[in-house]
């Protein structure tokens, strides 16, 4: 709703809470007076007149209204007399109230005479009201005011979010076409293909006549899937932008409550409103919130519970929907496997479109989008960034470029330039730097040795990638020094000579810390576990192992939960011979490239010892700098193999 409806509707809703309040003020008064008025008869007041304690006269239209003296306040023919009267300490009683009816027929005029001999004071009018007049005033306009109050009030509460008559109503959020935040393919780079896919359903949703004329029928659903960050989102966002169509958009968690049907309510409701503002698109995010499968919510057993009965509503929901109707639902997870197949069968999600991670030049489209907005210096280079940046996602992208343009208003920068950029990737890939984390001597030594160890292997062997940079700067994450390597091309497919060389530089900085050192320390654990990581993939996935054959050994199920042949951990499709001879390859492979990255730094010590002078003095090394050292230094023939 735009800002002027939504400062409107507030201010009427303000001048209603107010007349309600003015009106139950009033009513309360007007109460609390007849409640202090007592009731007397006429010739009771004329007799209280002739007495004298009658104080004041309120004459009505149909009232008289007399204040009467205390008995102890009667008047006193010598109090003027008195020069110095004392006053009383006691305070003074309340004076009695009341009030008598006035009949017709009756003269008052003797009853005002009396009135004015006594000195009594007269107020009010004898002028009576017409009869509608006094309807109005007294019945039926207090009545038609408090009754529009509550009903303006009783709708309100049915219709705002989070009231007791509002739980069972649709809490999705719609992106009109007169919002300043529309999004259009334009905005959405590095998913080409998922792009394509998309293509047609806005073309039905723009001109559907073509498809009808065919008797063809679009995709009722479109389901979106891909690791977080992806840009799932941003692309329903961007269908709707395109098609010029209304965008209901929410989360699978907002349908599930802990009252049992308020799911499926608001299910109905969600659909009851797309098929109002159709042609529309309602994009439901993280669909396996509730879309997951009923075998796992139940354990197996049919029951009532709350989940159920949503997934339940919104697959009837969706079988029922009229293809013609104009209302394209589009879903995001990131866990299909544990989607119920009711959800994936052909007249719902249609259509299945992978959104993976982009590769370098989708990177590269990704990161011209973000620094539209940005001061950028021409020395820019944004495909280094892209490939600094392997297998991030468009939001971690995102992230990077913002984190740059932070950096350069650290430094009070004119424009984000190169190294803004090179702090923002080492600031999300490895943390912050820990300024005030001081190495010792010893440590610092050890630490140059570890990392130059890593590099020097790294540039010793044909299937590593190149070494970018090398740094014993200690991070938040808490390594204390990294080697940072920069794929030259997009990877796929790795042969078992990559994988070998790959697990040999791991091993390079425990064999550097063993041979400057004697001893190896705690600092290798990341590198142990990575290395370990690869040969147990090499022997179980892949088949690279000639002592154990190329046989796949694990069931290698993302959902194991939906395999019928796990129970406690990860089912044995082997002997207990073939798990020796597993271990016992794996092992093999980490202690030859250990061998092997060992040999390597023996025989090329002298640049071992050149790189990690250059560490401790420096902190950090580039790419330019490693390779004058290893230029300057005497480089011996086994290394060039």
């Amino acid at each position: 709703m735009p800002d002027g409806d939504s400062t409107r509707r507030k201010l009427v809703f303000a001048v209603v809470y107010a007349l309600t309040a003015l009106l139950l003020l009033w009513g309360l008064q007007a109460t609390v007076t007849s409640a202090r008025e007592r009731p007397m008869t006429y010739s009771e007041l004329l007799v209280a007149v002739s007495d004298g304690r009658v104080e004041s006269v309120h004459l009505d239209e149909d009232r008289i209204h007399a204040t009467l003296r205390t008995p102890d306040a009667k008047p006193d023919a010598n109090r003027d007399a008195r020069p110095d009267p004392k006053p009383d300490p006691k305070p003074e009683a309340p004076k009695d109230r009341v009030i008598v009816s006035r009949l017709p027929g009756i003269d008052e005029t003797a009853l005002v005479a009396e009135l004015r001999s006594k000195g009594v004071a007269i107020s009010g009018s004898t002028t009576h009201l017409p009869w509608w007049k006094a309807i109005l005033a007294s019945w039926l306009l207090p009545l038609l005011l408090f009754g529009g109050a509550l009903f303006v009030i009783s709708r309100r509460v049915a219709r705002g979010a989070g009231g007791p008559l509002s739980v069972g109503k649709s809490r999705a959020k719609v992106y009109d076409l007169n919002q300043n935040e529309r999004v259009t393919f334009a905005d959405v780079a590095g998913v080409d293909e998922a792009k394509g896919e998309l293509v047609e359903i806005v073309s039905f949703l723009r001109d559907p006549s073509p498809y009808r004329a065919l008797g063809a029928r679009p995709p009722r659903g479109v389901l979106l899937v891909g690791p977080p960050g992806t840009g799932k989102t941003l692309l329903a966002r961007a269908v709707a932008g395109e098609a010029g169509v209304p965008f209901f958009s929410l989360s699978g968690s907002e349908f599930v409550e802990m009252f049992v049907g308020v799911g499926a309510a608001r299910v109905r409701d969600l659909f009851q409103q797309a098929k109002e503002r159709a042609p529309c698109i309602v994009f439901i995010d993280e669909l396996d919130a509730v879309g997951k499968t009923r075998a796992l919510v139940t354990g197996g057993v049919g029951g009532h519970e709350e989940r159920e009965q949503t997934l339940n509503q919104l697959l009837s929901e969706m079988d029922g929907f009229d293809a013609g109707s104009g209302v394209v639902i589009l879903a995001a997870t990131n866990r299909p496997e544990v989607l119920d197949r009711a959800l994936l069968r052909a007249g719902r999600f249609d259509r299945q479109i992978l959104v993976d991670r982009p590769d370098v030049r989708g990177r590269e489209a990704i990161l011209r989008v973000h620094v539209r907005k940005l001061v950028l210096a021409p020395s820019v280079d944004l495909e280094l960034v892209a490939r600094r940046t392997p297998g991030m996602s468009g939001a971690e992208l995102a992230n990077v470029v913002n984190e740059a343009a932070l950096a350069a208003a650290r430094r009070k920068g004119q424009s984000v330039e190169q190294p803004d950029f090179e702090i923002a990737i080492d600031r999300i890939q490895l943390g912050l730097e820990k300024q005030g984390r001081v190495l010792g001597t010893k440590e610092r030594v050890r630490v140059a040795y570890h990392e130059a160890g890593h590099a020097l292997v790294a540039l010793s062997v044909e299937g590593a990638d190149p070494v970018h940079r090398v740094t014993i700067i200690p991070r938040s994450i808490g390594a204390l020094g990294a080697t940072l390597q920069l794929p030259v091309e997009e990877r796929h497919l790795l042969t078992k000579t990559e994988l070998l060389d790959r697990i040999c530089v791991a091993m390079g900085g425990r064999c550097a810390e063993e041979l400057a050192c004697a001893e190896p320390s705690t600092g290798a654990e990341n590198d142990l576990e990575h290395a370990s990581e690869l040969a147990r993939q090499m022997v179980r996935r892949f088949g690279m192992s000639e002592r154990v054959g190329p046989v796949t050994y694990g069931s290698g199920i993302a959902a194991p939960l939906l395999d019928p042949r796990w129970s406690l951990g990860e089912p044995r499709t082997w002997s207990e011979r073939t798990a020796v001879q597993i271990d016992a390859e794996e092992r093999a492979i980490v202690d030859a490239a250990k061998a092997r990255a060992r040999r390597i730094l023996e025989e090329r010590r002298d640049v071992l010892e050149a790189i990690a002078a250059r560490l401790q003095q420096d902190e950090t090394l580039d790419r330019a700098a490693l390779e004058e050292i290893v230029k300057t230094t005497r480089p011996l023939p086994a290394a060039a193999e």
